[in-house]
């Protein structure tokens, strides 16, 4: 069976689905194929030695290959004779041998793996006049091997048996079919996009000293005697957009936003992770989470993403593909990020398809995706979530003086945060968010209380719509009291950094709401939504920062006076569902 690269229509569209099969005899049957008339010498004598060669023979040994082709190990060679890889191009190649070398792992070096080991094979392959075969070549690429013919490139000579393996001479280069990572880098439209993904700061050789050799310490250093790397990209990882895209055994989509595309949506997009001047690292993370805002969402697994599937949408790599994991990642689970609904009439169509070895690249000038689809999104801070809550308001409690004469103080919380959950048979079931809220119960009932909540992961300059969330007493207890039901007075006041890394608040010196110039009071009996602000702006972003103590936090008071309070007109009890932040819309 040979590897057929099948491209189908989807619902009329001129998709490419791509689709691999590769069948081989196995690999006891090729090492078993020996014709008679073993040539004297290895491989890299044979090749060494033919002047038809030359260039080929330099390539080999620049790289180090001379070494591995005069060893024991056995191969199949596929050598490109000087009629069609000439002197110059040769020079090229072993120019950006010495380029990269350092760089990347040997393995992923570009001339080594698009161009070496796409002519080398391991183990023994000859051909007859029936041989039809798949073949695995040393850089994992299939390429059909039939009695004329390596993939494209005419067999000039073929079946040349040594001591190590077997060479044939092709009258062409045998050609290179790059995987969607490796597209990247080969088509100039794509600079800004490779640039991103080949950046050293991701795209790195990384020292394996579990599957190194050591060979003893010298100056209190461990020496190796044989040292493992690996190629790693971190812009692979689930942090970013978790697909393996030169993972050659599995099948990918990729939308790749051309040059003029790319330096449009940076140029908007910029804006939105604006760090304050002392974050760690500020311009790695500023550039980074910029790109990032782009790519995310644009990788899909054919695995998951199945044609019956494609006509309802597209999950990418970064969606979340069970609806009780959205609640538990996104807040609630009827949000869907970075899934797009009716893709094949929508973001998979007008662009560029190339065929890769591995999925399909899609070249894109028109830019479909929303960023309210993907990066911006509405944010839920549940009041009973782990890390919601900074700290409550605190009264002093006592106050000891030490034989020393300084003063001890003791502080204690004016309320305490309880958390109650929403029973299935309750009316308000499926009403409170998560079907869970913190009541905060007074410990001091002459005082007013306050608690502040943690808010991460902010864009800059994106209007926000904040809101508060009430839960009414009914729905944790259906015999709650006239006295429990009561309504609360609330006024709020939100914290945030500038650029300097300040902190200030937005409110005045009464901590009055945002929106308006009184305090709230709050539907006793109903899942109330307060909405603190609108279309608010933050200066400066903590979008993906790991903060001990966030830079914005959302303060939430009671505002009852002691005579509202014995007149039961008021609750100094709170009870807050969450805080949300909504992406706001004209």
């Amino acid at each position: 069976m040979t590897t057929n690269h099948i491209y189908n229509k989807v619902i009329g569209l001129a998709i490419a689905a791509l689709t691999f099969g590769a069948c081989s005899d196995t690999w006891d049957d090729h090492n078993n194929r020996a014709p008679e008339g073993v040539e004297e010498g290895s491989l890299w004598q044979a090749i060494q030695q033919n002047p038809e060669l030359s260039n080929f023979s330099s390539v080999v040994e620049a790289c180090g290959y001379d070494k591995s082709l005069a060893s024991a190990q056995v191969f199949t060679v596929f050598a490109p004779t000087n009629s069609c890889f000439s002197k110059e191009e040769a020079d090229k190649l072993i120019a950006a041998y010495h380029a990269e070398k350092g760089k990347v792992d040997d393995r992923d070096n570009s001339t080594i793996k698009e161009f070496l080991q796409n002519h080398i094979a391991l183990y023994n392959y000859s051909v007859s006049q029936s041989s039809n075969d798949t073949i695995m070549m040393m850089n994992g690429k299939n390429i059909l091997l039939t009695s004329s013919k390596i993939g494209n490139s005419p067999l000039t000579s073929s079946n040349k048996i040594y001591d190590n393996g077997v060479l044939f001479t092709v009258g062409s280069q045998v050609d290179y079919f790059p995987n969607v990572f490796e597209y990247m880098r080969r088509d100039a439209e794509l600079d800004s996009l490779y640039s991103f993904f080949y950046n050293e700061r991701f795209y790195r050789k990384e020292f394996q000293a579990s599957k190194s050799v050591e060979g003893g310490i010298v100056d209190g250093r461990t020496i190796y005697l044989d040292s493992v790397f690996r190629q790693q990209n971190d812009l692979f990882d689930s942090q970013f957009l978790n697909a393996r895209l030169n993972n050659e055994d599995s099948t990918y989509w990729m939308l790749m936003p051309t040059n003029e595309v790319w330096r449009k949506l940076v140029d908007e997009y910029q804006n939105y992770f604006n760090y304050d001047n002392t974050v760690d690292k500020r311009d790695s993370v500023f550039y980074t989470n910029t790109r990032m805002a782009i790519m995310k969402g644009t990788a899909f697994s054919r695995t998951i993403n199945t044609d019956a599937m494609l006509l309802d949408s597209a999950m990418s790599t970064n969606a979340v593909l069970f609806y009780n994991s959205r609640k538990y990642t996104w807040g609630a689970d009827d949000l869907h990020y970075y899934q797009y609904f009716n893709p094949l009439s929508g973001i998979f169509t007008g662009n560029t398809n190339m065929a890769c070895s591995n999925g399909i690249a899609m070249k894109v000038n028109d830019w479909k995706i929303d960023k309210r689809e993907t990066f911006f999104q509405t944010k839920i801070i549940e009041a009973e979530g782990q890390g919601s809550i900074r700290e409550v308001s605190k009264v002093v409690d006592k106050v000891t003086t030490k034989e020393d004469g300084s003063k001890d103080t003791t502080w204690i919380e004016t309320i305490v945060p309880r958390n109650r959950y929403v029973e299935s048979g309750n009316t308000y079931y499926n009403k409170v968010s998560n079907n869970g809220f913190v009541e905060f119960e007074p410990t001091r009932t002459t005082v007013n209380h306050s608690v502040t909540f943690n808010i991460k992961d902010v864009l800059s300059n994106i209007g926000y719509d904040i809101y508060v969330v009430t839960a009414p007493a009914l729905a944790n207890d259906s015999n709650a009291t006239d006295i429990q039901r009561l309504p609360t007075r609330l006024k709020f006041t939100l914290y945030h950094h500038t650029q300097d890394g300040k902190t200030v608040k937005t409110g005045n010196n009464e901590g009055v709401p945002l929106v308006n110039n009184t305090a709230v009071v709050n539907q006793p009996d109903e899942v109330d939504y307060i909405k603190v602000a609108e279309n608010f702006m933050f200066p400066v972003a903590s979008y993906g920062l790991e903060e001990d103590e966030p830079q914005v936090s959302l303060k939430v008071e009671s505002y009852v006076t002691s005579t509202q309070q014995r007149n039961n007109e008021y609750t100094r009890t709170m009870r807050i569902d969450c805080i949300i932040l909504k992406p706001h819309e004209e």
